[in-house]
């Protein structure tokens, strides 16, 4: 369990961390999320010891990290993939590694398996491509076999069969019991990895729930395509199929004939049409995409707003 309270961190006049509180609870992926500034590099350096906080505090098991007599075995951590010496090589690295907290070197040579690294073993990690030194920091991480798992941007470099085993890696991490925080940009992946989801902006707490709460809390949304969609909007907005203390009704006009409808059902909607004999080419009820919300809750939070293009 990875607890914060309160977390604040100032860095001169720059407010990274404002009053930030969450817990990271085991048997589940959590993923951290936020814009480019949003505290999240902060928050993952404050829980491991490599910066103090201004106020609050952030706990792993029970006490800060730096307070653990074994910390490999509380926590594995890949914050940042090339911060190890060029010249030693991958087994020579982990072995390193091992000896500050008696592991022995069977189990170095189990996570080089365990992370596709036994083949280049013994070359020099200089000479690691992006998604092998990411592996050798997944490799570092598992070292102790711990009980949290705090990983920063895992698939960046990888391969698709490399980001497939991260996300089955993590997943049964996750299974065994154990606290997996999953910071990345990859939306698409994200979704398929993450049961949970913490999101900051500017330095703020501004969601934590559920993927599933996340993805619903639109509401229902529905595409229709119909020649009369002119009829159907003003039937729609007479009628108002939703149940009462349903999301509001909302149409969106995508084009002539297609509607984005939010705040009511496919069903519902396909029994107005057939009452009203209204032609229906489509009715399709629409999924929300993690993008779609992680965009909607972030888009106030951005440190640098871009520009729309101008016309030519």
């Amino acid at each position: 369990m990875i607890k914060a309270r309160g977390l604040t961190k100032h860095y001169g006049d720059k407010v990274a961390l404002d009053d930030v509180s969450f817990d990271i609870a085991p048997g589940r992926v959590t993923g951290f999320l936020g814009p480019n500034g949003a505290g999240k590099s902060t928050s993952m350096r404050l829980m491991v010891g490599l910066d103090r906080p201004t106020a609050g505090e952030v706990t792993i098991a029970g006490r800060p990290f730096s307070q653990h007599r074994a910390p490999l075995a509380v926590a594995g951590v890949l914050l940042d993939a090339k911060g190890v010496h060029p010249g030693r090589t991958a087994r020579s690295h982990l072995r390193a590694l091992a000896a500050t907290h008696g592991i022995s070197n069977r189990r170095v040579d189990q996570v080089l398996g365990l992370t596709g690294l036994t083949p280049v073993a013994n070359r020099r990690i200089g000479g690691f491509s992006l998604g092998m030194g990411q592996r050798l920091g997944i490799a570092a991480a598992l070292l102790g076999d711990p009980q949290v798992l705090i990983l920063d941007e895992p698939v960046n470099g990888l391969d698709p069969d490399g980001v497939l085993w991260v996300r089955n890696l993590v997943r049964s991490q996750a299974a065994e019991g154990k606290t997996v925080l999953l910071s990345s940009h990859l939306m698409s992946e994200m979704a398929q990895t993450a049961d949970h989801i913490i999101v900051l902006g500017r330095g703020r707490l501004i969601a934590d729930a559920p993927v599933s709460e996340l993805l619903g809390a639109g509401g229902a949304q529905v595409r229709v395509t119909t020649p009369e969609a002119s009829r159907l909007v003003h039937l729609l907005r007479t009628t108002r199929p939703g149940q009462p203390g349903d999301t509001e009704l909302t149409i969106e006009v995508e084009t002539g004939g297609t509607l984005l409808v939010r705040g009511a059902e496919a069903r519902q909607i396909g029994r107005l049409c057939a009452h009203e004999g209204i032609e229906l080419h489509q009715l399709t009820s629409v999924t929300s995409s993690l993008e779609d919300a992680y965009l909607a809750l972030t888009r106030d939070e951005l440190e640098y707003q871009t520009a729309e293009p101008a016309a030519a």
